[in-house]
């Protein structure tokens, strides 16, 4: 048996690229800066070095996310691993990138300033607030309106019976388990 999962998070490190195949699958490729933290053998401070890992998603999800994604947007990522390899003039060439499964916003950086008259027409105004209300029972009771006689006769409230209190009733009386009585 073999494993074949991954989970990274970092930063997108360009816009993603979307593409498609011949057969018209939906393809999108993207680069996550994710750091490894060392010391420093000469000032014995630590840093950060980044590793760029490629990522690709296939699909309609590749196709929404090429339009919400973009680059310096945190993000987190599940997939699996996948190496390539290839011929280009002469030289073998290789890269293992990560199959996106699944991913989650972490940030949500800004994206560009939209034209100013975009933002007076387009942006999300807040809600009217409406003041609050208080409920009143007895104005409620007044206001609704009057039942027919027999049914006031019939149905009216009435005052809810009291109950005797009662004594909580006491456990009974433990015996000593064994591994064997208990059922997991």
């Amino acid at each position: 048996m073999s494993i074949n999962r991954v989970n990274i998070s970092g930063n997108l490190t360009r816009d993603p690229e979307l593409r498609a195949t011949q057969g018209g699958m939906q393809v999108l490729g993207f680069g996550v800066a994710v750091n490894d933290r060392r010391r420093n053998q000469q000032t014995g401070e630590w840093e950060d070095y980044p590793n760029f890992v490629d990522c690709t998603m296939f699909g309609n999800r590749a196709e929404s996310m090429g339009r919400i994604l973009h680059k310096g947007m945190k993000v987190a990522i599940e997939g699996k691993l996948r190496y390539s390899s290839w011929d280009k003039d002469g030289q073998r060439r290789s890269k293992l990138e990560v199959i996106v499964d699944e991913i989650e916003f972490m940030s949500q950086k800004q994206a560009p300033a939209a034209p100013q008259g975009y933002q007076q027409q387009y942006a999300p105004q807040p809600a009217p607030q409406a003041a609050p209300q208080q409920w009143n029972a007895q104005q409620a009771y007044q206001q609704a309106p009057a039942a027919p006689q027999g049914y006031q006769q019939q149905y009216a409230p009435q005052p809810a019976p009291q109950a005797a209190p009662q004594q909580a009733p006491m456990p009974p009386a433990q015996e000593s388990l064994y591994d064997g009585d208990i059922p997991f």
